[in-house]
C-alpha cells in the first residue's frame, strides 16, 4: 500500500462490533471446513510467503512473483491469464449461477533496505529510476499473495458452500499507485467477467487477531507530480548571466505550503509533501533545471482540486518571479479515496463477529479515514462496490512491550516492518472466504 501505517489512525476510532447476530448452521459448518483446510494448507502458504519475502520485486517487475501465483492458481483449478496490465495475474473460477466476485492481492515490494533481522530477510536488489537499490517487502504484500493462494484453495475445495464466479487478481505496482489502472486499461473488465462486488485485505501493525472494517471512506486520495523548473545554466561566479532554477525551486517549496495553511479549510484533511529535490552537480555550476517531486493527499473532491490547482499556480508564479520559463508539470500517479460499501461493511460485521469475537473491530462511516492511499479504489471507481479489510499482524505482547517502553510499533514501509505471517494470512483468508460464503454483498438496487 502506498503509505502507510495502514489503519493506524483509524484504529483509534475503532469500536468493537456487537450485533448479537448468530451464524447460521451452514456458516458454522463452512467455518469448520475452512479451519481444517487452513491447517492442511498453511505450511504451503507460509513457504510462499517466505520465498516471496526473500525474493521481492518492485512494481511492474513482479515476473517471478506473478509466475508463482499463476502456478498456484492453476493448481487450485482456476483458469489463469498472465501479463494483464504488465505483470498482473487474473484467475477465474466458475461455480454455477450467482454473482461475480473479485478478490485482489497486490504483489510489489519497495526500494528500501530490510533491517528486520528475519532469517528469511531480503538481500535482493533491483533497478529503480535508473539506480541500483535494495528491495524489501516492507508493506506485507508477500503475505497478501499467500492469502490469495489460500482463498483460491479454499473456494475451490468449498464449492458446495457458494455459487457464482470468482475473479482473483494478483495486482502489480500498488506502491506507485499505477497497477490497478494499468490492469483496467488493459481491458480487465472487458476481457474477464466484470465483478458485481469485491474484497481485499491488507496486513497492518494492529494486534494479530484483529480484523478491522471501516464503513464508507477508508483512505485518502493521492496525487504525485514532478515539477521541473527551467533556467539557464552557467558559472557560479557569474550569476547575472544565468537564470538559477535552484532558488526558484526553493521558493516554491516554501510558498506552496501556504496552499495548506491559508487556502484550505483548517477542518478539512489535506497534506502536501515535498518528497524529492534534484538539481545541480557541483558547487560552482548553476544548473539549467531543478526538479521537485510533490505528493498531495486529500479526502474530498474539493480539497483535491484545491491542492492540485494551488500547487500548479504557485509553481508557475515562482518561475515567473525568477524570470524563468513556465515550469513543466508532469503528473506521475495517483488514485481516489477508497470507499467501502456500507451495506457490505455492515453485513460483514454480522457474518464475522461470531467468528472473530472481540477481534472484529468496526469503524462507522463517520469515523476519519486513514491518511494513506490505496489504488484498490480504482476498481471501486470502475463500478465494483467492495470491502477492504485491515488485518492485524503484530504480537499483542510485543505491542504492549513497545508501548511500555514508549516506542511505536514499526509501521508499513518501515525497514523493521515484520508482521507475524500466520495470523495475518489465516485471518485474511477467513474474513474473505466466510464473507463470500456468508453472503456479504451490496444492497440490492
Amino acid at each position: 500500500m502506498a503509505t502507510h501505517g495502514l489503519w493506524a489512525a483509524a484504529s483509534l476510532a475503532l469500536s468493537l462490533a456487537a450485533t448479537g447476530a448468530q451464524a447460521t448452521p451452514d456458516l458454522n459448518a463452512a467455518q469448520a471446513q475452512l479451519a481444517a483446510l487452513l491447517d492442511k494448507n498453511y505450511p504451503t502458504l507460509e513457504a510462499i510467503y517466505k520465498d516471496l519475502h526473500q525474493h521481492p520485486e518492485l512494481g511492474m517487475q513482479e515476473v517471478r512473483t506473478a509466475g508463482i501465483l499463476a502456478q498456484h492458481l492453476r493448481k487450485a483449478g482456476f483458469t489463469v491469464t498472465e501479463k494483464v496490465g504488465g505483470t498482473g495475474v487474473v484467475g477465474v473460477l466458475r461455480n454455477g449461477e450467482g454473482p461475480t466476485i473479485l478478490v485482489r492481492a497486490d504483489m510489489d515490494a519497495l526500494p528500501m533496505e530490510e533491517k528486520t533481522g528475519l532469517a528469511w530477510a531480503s538481500k535482493a536488489r533491483a533497478t529503480y529510476e535508473g539506480k541500483d537499490v535494495p528491495v524489501m517487502h516492507a508493506c506485507g504484500h508477500d503475505t497478501h499473495v499467500a492469502y490469495l493462494v489460500g482463498v483460491a484453495r479454499a473456494l475451490s475445495a468449498m464449492r458446495d458452500s457458494w455459487s457464482g464466479t470468482v475473479v482473483l487478481i494478483g495486482q502489480p505496482a500498488e506502491e506507485p499507485l499505477i497497477g490497478a489502472r494499468a490492469m483496467l486499461d488493459d481491458g480487465l473488465f472487458e476481457r474477464f467477467p466484470k465483478p458485481d462486488f469485491g474484497f481485499a485485505a491488507h496486513v497492518t501493525n494492529l494486534p494479530a487477531g484483529v480484523v478491522a472494517i471501516k464503513a464508507g471512506a477508508s483512505s485518502s486520495a493521492s496525487d504525485s507530480y514532478s515539477i521541473t523548473f527551467h533556467g539557464r545554466g552557467g558559472h557560479g561566479s557569474m550569476p547575472a548571466a544565468t537564470i538559477d532554477p535552484i532558488p526558484i525551486a526553493a521558493r516554491f517549496v516554501t510558498d506552496t505550503q501556504v496552499v495548506i495553511s491559508r487556502e484550505k479549510d483548517p477542518a478539512a484533511f489535506g497534506v502536501l509533501t515535498i518528497g524529492a529535490i534534484n538539481a545541480g552537480s557541483a558547487p560552482n555550476i548553476i544548473p539549467d533545471s531543478a526538479e521537485v517531486k510533490v505528493n498531495l493527499r486529500s479526502q474530498s473532491p474539493e480539497v483535491r482540486k484545491l491542492l492540485r490547482d494551488g500547487t500548479a499556480r504557485v509553481a508557475k508564479s515562482a518561475a515567473a518571479m525568477g524570470g524563468a520559463p513556465e515550469p513543466t508539470i508532469r503528473y506521475l500517479s495517483g488514485t481516489g479515496v477508497m470507499t467501502n460499501d456500507e451495506a457490505m461493511a455492515n453485513a460483514a460485521v454480522t457474518v464475522l463477529t461470531p467468528v472473530f469475537g472481540k477481534g472484529l473491530a468496526f469503524a462507522p462511516a463517520s469515523a476519519t479515514p486513514m491518511s494513506g492511499s490505496e489504488d484498490f479504489s480504482e476498481f471501486v471507481d470502475a463500478g465494483v462496490p467492495s470491502l477492504f479489510f485491515g488485518i492485524g499482524g503484530y504480537d499483542p505482547a510485543m505491542l504492549a512491550d513497545l508501548k511500555a517502553k514508549g516506542e511505536p510499533a514499526p509501521t508499513n514501509h518501515s525497514p523493521f516492518f515484520a508482521p507475524k505471517a500466520e495470523p495475518a494470512i489465516r485471518n485474511a483468508v477467513t474474513a474473505i472466504v466466510l464473507s463470500i460464503v456468508g453472503g456479504v454483498r451490496p444492497a440490492a438496487k
